[in-house]
């Protein structure tokens, strides 16, 4: 199969359960190359993501492997036949990497949790809030990538608003929710395009307030996007402009007590849709 010269974050995320599989059995890439009667140069060159595979191989490879887990197995078959290239590879290249990874992770995803403290979620974001945002870099951003980076952020929604959309929770800190971005008028149009997502049946939005106090993952932003079984399951944690993606197990486990804590304090989704009502109403 032929290489890519943009390999897709799905692809290298094949590659890297692929390695995990090879090396839990115990076999070096030499061995691994043998069950194919290849060179090892492919299978290492699969497990970055720089080549493809087919659905055959990944099969040959998990069943020599020794992987029992026939979900798992059947997941990356999926994503091996997958070869969806959707509207984020337009900003690959021209953005920083993990732009354009972190929508084809929230588009795949079976389910999202999203905690934000300072800045109203991505995907959530209106066009004149995320201007306002980018706006605010320092040094300033060139004015076409400023724009590039608006037109991702804003485009971010579909993966809300698609007739196959996923279950989205967002919780949501008040001093987001209070923080006047680009002004009161950014703000209150802001608001209202969070009341309106929150309507939708797939969404949930909870707020925590000032009077919640201490919580868990407070110094950042952190987006837990479900697999389409557990081992698939990534977290993104937003501390730099490269952010961090973690898949071991210990890591996700972390994040989901930090994700249930937060929601266990959180106003509930009512209480949530009358807190923003009230700030609407005072800008």
């Amino acid at each position: 199969m032929p290489p890519r010269s943009n390999p897709t974050a799905r692809q290298r995320r094949l590659g890297a359960e692929l390695r995990k599989l090879r090396e839990a059995a115990g076999l070096s890439t030499e061995q691994a190359a043998a069950v194919l009667a290849t060179d090892r140069t492919v299978i290492t060159s699969t497990e970055a993501g720089r080549t493809g595979v087919s659905q055959e191989r990944v099969r040959r490879l998990a069943c020599n492997y020794e992987c029992v887990d026939e979900e798992l197995t059947d997941a990356l078959v999926r994503m091996a036949a997958d070869r969806t290239r959707g509207w984020w590879e337009d900003y690959r290249g021209v953005l920083p990497p993990t732009f354009p990874d972190i929508a084809e992770l929230e588009w795949f995803a079976t389910a999202l949790r999203i905690a934000t403290i300072t800045h109203i979620p991505g995907q959530l974001q209106t066009e004149a809030f995320a201007r306002a945002l980018f706006d605010a870099s320092i040094p300033p951003l060139p004015a076409d990538e400023r724009d590039a980076r608006i037109a991702h952020r804003v485009r971010r929604i579909q993966m809300i608003t698609r007739p196959d959309a996923p279950a989205y929770t967002a919780v949501v800190h008040e001093a987001a929710l209070r923080m006047e971005v680009g002004g009161r008028k950014v703000l209150r149009e802001q608001l209202q395009l969070i009341l309106a997502m929150a309507d939708r049946d797939n969404v949930t939005v909870q707020a925590i307030p000032f009077s919640a106090g201490a919580i868990p993952g407070s110094g950042q932003s952190i987006l837990y996007a479900a697999g389409e079984v557990p081992d698939l399951d990534t977290v993104v944690l937003d501390r730099t402009t490269a952010g961090e993606f973690l898949h071991l197990d210990g890591q996700l486990r972390k994040y989901r007590l930090h994700l249930d804590r937060m929601q266990d304090i959180a106003l509930s989704p009512v209480q949530t849709r009358d807190l923003i009502r009230s700030i609407v109403h005072q800008l």
